[in-house]
């Protein structure tokens, strides 16, 4: 006996999976342009800062216009002030620079300073206007504070030869030396190594953290660093080191050695010689570090050792002889 196998008809059920997909892109969708609202912590972007949707802070657009009603909104993290250190950030800038260290101020603000509302001093050798204070005091959580510098700190000494000074800044600028020619980045440089840490506002703390305007943070900072320098008794930090331009500072080397070739006492024992020469002390590696992202302690500084040996620096006359840069001379300091 054969038996033939019956073919039995089938239907197949499809499976259709675009709803589902559908649905993966609107959620993804709305964690790209609302993360603020999904998240215990803001996560922002260049995205999020054009369209205003990072919840610290208010909406800046790409035009440099700003949302006054949210310009006046809160912190949506009260300041921790029980953990807080005796410190602040401090930037120097121009009332034109609005805009630029707005987005700064809200990298900072978003990765780190809503958990701790740490205040902000702003300098400038101008006053600034009502709209760079209206824009920062909304960014900011902390308290704001405006300082202007006084004309004796931003401008040339009585010892300097200006036509000697303007002959060198003609050379600098044939040679293509950047800022060879600039007489404001010269005082920048003379104020930022001798006078941004006695201005009157900044008497009143320890620790600083400097931030330029159009800085980025690309991760949130889950801990204090001005915590953290106060309990390991650092003294300054900074994030970038690389070759300096000798162009800019033919002297500044030996002029330095002769400084503490006359006060042996102001040289420290814990010294950072091996950074700064390979062979002993002899000449200058060229190595340094910038100084634009920086933290550090206010009170060394303020030492008279350091005091002393800015001054030094000043009566020679680099800044405008030559190009010497603003933390070269912390730097140096360290041997």
């Amino acid at each position: 006996m054969r038996f033939r196998s019956i073919p039995i008809p089938i239907q197949r059920s499809r499976l259709s999976f675009r709803p589902v997909i559908l649905i993966l892109l609107i959620l993804g969708l709305l964690v790209y342009l609302s993360p603020a609202n999904l998240f215990s912590e803001a996560r922002c972007n260049a995205f999020d800062f054009r369209s205003g949707n990072c919840r610290a802070g208010p909406p800046v657009t790409a035009h440099g216009g700003a949302n006054d009603a949210l310009l006046k909104q809160t912190p949506t993290w009260p300041p921790n002030q029980s953990l807080r250190v005796n410190a602040t950030f401090v930037t120097l800038a121009r009332n034109s620079d609005v805009w630029s260290i707005a987005k700064s101020i809200r990298q900072v603000e978003d990765r780190f300073n809503r958990k701790y509302g740490y205040d902000w001093v702003f300098l400038n050798e101008k006053p600034f206007d009502a709209t760079f204070k209206r824009v920062t005091s909304a960014l900011v959580s902390g308290k704001t504070y405006y300082g202007l510098i006084p004309p004796e700190n931003w401008s040339f000494p009585d010892w300097i030869d200006q036509d000697k000074a303007k002959k060198v800044r003609e050379d600098m600028a044939q040679r293509q030396i950047i800022y060879g020619d600039s007489v404001s980045y010269r005082h920048m440089c003379r104020f930022e190594s001798g006078f941004f840490f006695r201005q009157p506002l900044m008497m009143n703390y320890d620790y600083y953290w400097r931030v330029e305007p159009d800085i980025q943070l690309y991760c949130d900072l889950d801990y204090d660093p001005f915590k953290y320098m106060m309990e390991t008794k650092k003294k300054y930090s900074f994030v970038l080191s690389l070759p300096e331009y000798i162009e800019t500072i033919p002297t500044l080397w030996d002029t330095t050695k002769q400084f503490f070739e006359s006060n042996p006492g102001h040289l420290s024992p814990h010294n950072s010689m091996d950074f700064l020469s390979d062979d002993n002390g002899a000449t200058y590696n060229k190595c340094h570090f910038w100084s634009n992202f920086e933290i550090g302690d206010l009170n060394f500084f303020r030492s008279q050792k350091y005091i002393d040996y800015f001054n030094h620096l000043d009566q020679a006359g680099g800044f405008f002889y030559e190009r010497w840069g603003d933390r070269r001379k912390s730097q140096l300091r360290y041997v």
